[in-house]
C-alpha cells in the first residue's frame, strides 16, 4: 500500500528527510529502475546484502506486485524496443537474466553468459544487440539477442557503469573508475571523451549527453554529434563534495532537468536552458535513480526511510540475516506529482565555534561495537542492560571515562560497516562507488568488485590531506596501514597516508594485542615529551574490540575487549599525567556499529570526548561521525572536506570553560586479557571457517551470532525484536 506522507525523520548521517509525494516501500538497496512498456509499472533491481532480485511495482496501486529473488543483481535493467523482453544484470554470476514480458509480468526465459560483473545494460534501437557494461573487466560486451552469443568485446575506461544509445545507434559508456565516456560506433571504440572525475549515470536529451560526476558534485554536458564536452553544470553546496548527483531525467516539455542528489536526499531542479539550479524536491535517503513521466516523477531511494533497532542481530540459533545492519535498510520509491512544489536552495551558513585552548588532538578509531554492547548498563544513559556484552568488569576504563568525561547516548556512526566507516571517520564522506558496491561486497559472493585504485577515494582526501595543507605536525598510527610487515616496517594501504604513517605501529591484525600497539605509541610519546614536540594531530586505529570471534586458542571476545579497554586507558593516563593535559583533547569513536545489537538503532555506537575541559554527565544530543571530524578540523583550523563536516553539529557545547587537571589513572580490568577460546565448541568450529585477516573479511552476520553465543551462552533467552524505527526522536528527549 502507498504509505502516508512521512514526518521528518533523521538518519544516521544527520540529515532530516521528509520526501515529497507518495512513498512505496521496496526491498534491500534498490539501485536502478526502468519503466514498463505500458507505463504503469516500474521494474526495480535490488542489489543489497539481503534478498537481491527484481521487484515489479504497480504505480497506481502503490505496491509491489511481483517479487523475483535472484542470487545477485546490480545496476542493469532494460526492455527491448518491442516491449516483450526484459534484461536484468546478474552481477556476481556473470550473466544477464532474460525475462519475457507478458500481461505486465516478468517470466524467466534464459540467461546470457557474460563476464566481469555486468552493470549497465542498453538495447540497440532495432532490438538486435544488447550492450553490457562488464564492470570489472573494463569492457563492453555486445550480444546478439537472437543467439545470446557475445559478438564482440570492446575496451572502455576503468569500471564501465552506464550505457546510453543515441538515435543514430552510437553507444556511450561511462567509466566509473576513470574520467571518460567511450563512444562506440559499430564494433569499435572511436573516441574517449574527457568529462571529469568518475562519471556514472547518463541521459541523452535533445542532442546532448548529460553525465553525472557524483564525487565532485557536477554534471558534464557532451554534444552528441561532435562528441565533445561543451559545459559543466555545478551542483555544489558549499563544498566540493557531499551532494553526490547520480541520476538525471528531464520533464516532458524539456524545460526542467531533474538530478538525484544522493547525499542531499533530494532531487535538484535545474532550468534546462540555463543550467541554473532553481530548487529542490525532498526525497528519501540516498536517491539514486529517476524517471520523469508527463505527470509524475519517480524517485528511487536506495536507503529509503532510514535504519532501525537491531536487538535480534546476534541471535545464535537462527540462520536469519534480516536484522543485520546491511539487511535492515530498505529502499523506497517516491511518486511525485508534476509540477512539484520546489523548495528554494537556501545558502547554509556556519557560525564561529569557541573551544578551550586545545593545541593537540588525538583521534582514536575502534572497531564495530554498539552503544548497548558496552554502555547498556550505564544508569544515566538510554541503554538496554540485556544487550550488554562488555560491561564494567570487562571495560572498566570505558565506563570510568564516560563517568568522568561525559556519556554520549546519541552517537551514531555515519556508515553501516567498515568499508564505509573508515572513510566517514577520516574523510567525512563516502563516494557513490563505495555506497553502491559495499552491500554486494559484504554478501561475500565475490571479492573483485572492490576497487584497488582511486575509484573509492574521496575527491577532497582525508584529515591528513588537510593537515598537510595546513602544515601541521601529524602522525597516523595504523589507520589505512598495510598489515604486511616488511624489513622497513609497516607500509600504507593508501599512498596518501604514507608520509604520515608510523612504520612501527601494527595495523589491523587480530594476532597482535592493542597493548603492543600502545607500546609503540608510548615510546613515541616519551620522545615527544623529551623534545616538547607532541604532534598537533594523531590518528590511531585501536582495533582489538573487533575480536576474533570464538576461534580456538585465540583470545576470547571479553579478553579482546579488556585489552582494548586497557590500551585506551594507558593513552589517556599518559596524556593526563603530562604537560600536555591542559591543551589536548582525545576523541574516541567506533568506525561502525555492525557487530552487535542495539535497541535504539543499528548505527548507535560508543563515543568519548576526553579532556581536562570535558563536561561530565549525560550528553543526550545527536552526534555522528562527521560531527566529530568537524570538531577535529575546527580545533586545528583545518578546512572542511565535504558538506557533512562543513554543516555538521560540532562538539563545542560539551566543554567547560575551566579545566579539571586531575590526572586519570588507568584501571586494570578484572577480566584477563589472555583467556583463550576453548577448542571443539560449535562456535569455535564456525569461527575457524571465517576470515579475520582484515576488518569485516569474515561474514559479519555469522560473527554476530558467534559473539552472542561466546559471551552470553546458548541458553540465554534473546529479547524480542522491537518495532523498526527511524531516528525521528533524536532532537527531543528519550
Amino acid at each position: 500500500m502507498i504509505a502516508a506522507l512521512l514526518l521528518a525523520t533523521t538518519v544516521a548521517t544527520g540529515a532530516q528527510i521528509q520526501p515529497a509525494g507518495r512513498t512505496i516501500d521496496l526491498g534491500n538497496l534498490p539501485l536502478t529502475m526502468t519503466l514498463s512498456p505500458e507505463g504503469d509499472r516500474a521494474v526495480v533491481t535490488l542489489s543489497g546484502f539481503h534478498k537481491p532480485g527484481i521487484q515489479i511495482v504497480d504505480l497506481a496501486a502503490g505496491s509491489v506486485v511481483q517479487d523475483i529473488p535472484l542470487h545477485a543483481a546490480f545496476l542493469g535493467a532494460a526492455f527491448s524496443p518491442d516491449g516483450k523482453t526484459l534484461y536484468v544484470s546478474g552481477a556476481v554470476d556473470d550473466v544477464v537474466h532474460v525475462y519475457t514480458w507478458e500481461n505486465k509480468q516478468a517470466t524467466f526465459a534464459r540467461d546470457i553468459k557474460v563476464k566481469g560483473y555486468p552493470a549497465g545494460l542498453a538495447v540497440s534501437r532495432d532490438g538486435k544487440l544488447l550492450y553490457v557494461a562488464e564492470n570489472v573487466a573494463d569492457d563492453v560486451a555486445i550480444v546478439d539477442t537472437t543467439t545470446s552469443d557475445v559478438v564482440t568485446r570492446i575496451k572502455t575506461g576503468h569500471f564501465p557503469y552506464a550505457i546510453e544509445i543515441a538515435d543514430d545507434g552510437d553507444a556511450f559508456v561511462s567509466a566509473w573508475g576513470g574520467n571518460t565516456v567511450s563512444l562506440i560506433r559499430g564494433n569499435a571504440e572511436v573516441k574517449r571523451i574527457e568529462v571529469g572525475r568518475h562519471p556514472s549515470a547518463m541521459r541523452i536529451h535533445r542532442g546532448r549527453l548529460y553525465v553525472t560526476l557524483a564525487s565532485v558534485d557536477q554534471i558534464a554536458v557532451v554534444d552528441v554529434k561532435s562528441a565533445e564536452r561543451i559545459a559543466t553544470i555545478d551542483d555544489r553546496d558549499g563544498a566540493r563534495e557531499g551532494v553526490t548527483p547520480n541520476a538525471v531525467a528531464f520533464s516532458a516539455d524539456g524545460k526542467r532537468m531533474f538530478v538525484a542528489e544522493a547525499d542531499a536526499n533530494s532531487v535538484a531542479v535545474f532550468d534546462a536552458a540555463t543550467y541554473k539550479r532553481v530548487g529542490r524536491i525532498p526525497a528519501g535517503w540516498y536517491p539514486c535513480d529517476l524517471i520523469a513521466m508527463p505527470d509524475r516523477l519517480l524517485v528511487l531511494n536506495a536507503k529509503g526511510r532510514g535504519s532501525s533497532p537491531d536487538p535480534k542481530a546476534q541471535h545464535p540459533g537462527k540462520k536469519d540475516d534480516e536484522t543485520y545492519t546491511l539487511s535492515n535498510i530498505f529502499g523506497t520509491l517516491n511518486v511525485v506529482d508534476l509540477p512539484a512544489k520546489v523548495r528554494a536552495v537556501v545558502p547554509r551558513s556556519t557560525s564561529k565555534r569557541h573551544y578551550p585552548p586545545f593545541k593537540h588532538v588525538i583521534y582514536i578509531i575502534k572497531e564495530n561495537r554498539t552503544y548497548d554492547q558496552v554502555f547498556g548498563d550505564m544508569k544515566d544513559g538510554d541503554g538496554d542492560p540485556s544487550l550488554v556484552f562488555f560491561g564494567r568488569e570487562v571495560s572498566p576504563n570505558h565506563h570510568a571515562l564516560a563517568d568522568r568525561f561525559g556519556l554520549f547516548d546519541r552517537f551514531f556512526t555515519s556508515g553501516e560497516v567498515s568499508q564505509q566507516g573508515h572513510y566517514w571517520s577520516t574523510a567525512a564522506y563516502v563516494t557513490d562507488y563505495t555506497e553502491k558496491i559495499t552491500q554486494p561486497l559484504y554478501s561475500h559472493k565475490r571479492e573483485d568488485v572492490a576497487a584497488d585504485d582511486d575509484t573509492d577515494e574521496p575527491a577532497e582526501g582525508y584529515l591528513w590531506t588537510r593537515g598537510a595543507q595546513k602544515k601541521i605536525r601529524q602522525i597516523v598510527y595504523g589507520e589505512f596501514g598495510d598489515p604486511t610487515l616488511t624489513p622497513k616496517g609497516y607500509g600504507p594501504a593508501k599512498p596518501s597516508v604514507g608520509p604520515y604513517l608510523s612504520s612501527d605501529y601494527p595495523p589491523f591484525d587480530m594476532a597482535i594485542q592493542d597493548q603492543k600497539r600502545v607500546d609503540v605509541w608510548m615510546r613515541d610519546f616519551a620522545k615527544y615529551l623529551e623534545t616538547k614536540s607532541l604532534p598537533d594531530l594523531e590518528i590511531l586505529h585501536l582495533p582489538a574490540d573487533h575480536t576474533w570471534g570464538a576461534r580456538a586458542e585465540k583470545p576470547t571476545p571479553r579478553s579482546y575487549m579488556a585489552d582494548n579497554d586497557f590500551a585506551l586507558a594507558r593513552i589517556v593516563s599518559a596524556i593526563s599525567h603530562s604537560r600536555y593535559w591542559r591543551d589536548t583533547v582525545i576523541f574516541v569513536v567506533e568506525d561502525d556499529a555492525q557487530d552487535g545489537p542495539d535497541h535504539v538503532d543499528s548505527h548507535r555506537s560508543v563515543m568519548l570526548a576526553i579532556s581536562a575541559y570535558s563536561r561530565k554527565g549525560l550528553h543526550h544530543r545527536f552526534t555522528n561521525t562527521t560531527d566529530v571530524v568537524a570538531t577535529v578540523e575546527q580545533i586545528l583550523g583545518l578546512t572542511p572536506m565535504s558538506t557533512y563536516d562543513t554543516f555538521g553539529r560540532p562538539l563545542d557545547d560539551v566543554f567547560d570553560t575551566k579545566p579539571d587537571l586531575t590526572p586519570y589513572d588507568a584501571i586494570l580490568p578484572t577480566v584477563s586479557m589472555h583467556d583463550l577460546n576453548p577448542a571443539n565448541t560449535p562456535a569455535a568450529k564456525k569461527s575457524a571457517m571465517l576470515d579475520f585477516s582484515k576488518p569485516d573479511a569474515a561474514d559479519e552476520n555469522e560473527v554476530n551470532r558467534i559473539l552472542w553465543s561466546a559471551v552470553k551462552g546458548d541458553d540465554v533467552p534473546y529479547p524480542e525484536a522491537q518495532p523498526a524505527s527511524t531516528l525521528m526522536w533524536l532532537f527531543g528527549g528519550r
